[in-house]
């Protein structure tokens, strides 16, 4: 059974840091590619950065420079570390892991107050 543990979520004030964690089990997490993605209310859910098994990395627009997403193989883990947060950063996130299969976290909630 694939299970993704999200963690670190909260209230954060503008210009504040906040680092997710999602740890993962049940797949070879080396070989997949992990990332995350938010969905804020009333809007669709949109990629915020992805990381594939060689450790090249994307990101949306809106969170170049800001954020970062890292993996440790030897944890089953992906991080997001997050910086210079901003008010329209509040959505819940939610990590996902790509191998033949797609599994999803059940997200963590994300606010960040002006």
């Amino acid at each position: 059974q694939v299970q993704l543990v999200e963690s670190g979520g909260g209230l954060v004030q503008a210009g504040g840091s906040l680092r997710l964690s999602c740890t993962v089990s049940g797949i070879i997490f080396s070989i997949s590619d992990m990332g995350w993605y938010r969905q804020a209310p009333g809007k669709q859910r949109e990629l915020v950065a992805r990381i594939t098994t060689g450790g090249s990395t994307n990101y949306a627009d809106s969170v170049k420079g800001r954020f970062t997403i890292s993996r440790d193989n030897a944890k089953n883990t992906v991080y997001l570390q997050m910086s210079s947060l901003k008010p329209e950063d509040t959505a819940v996130y939610y990590c996902y892991t790509r191998g033949a299969l797609t599994y999803w976290g059940q997200g963590t909630q994300v606010t960040v107050s002006s």
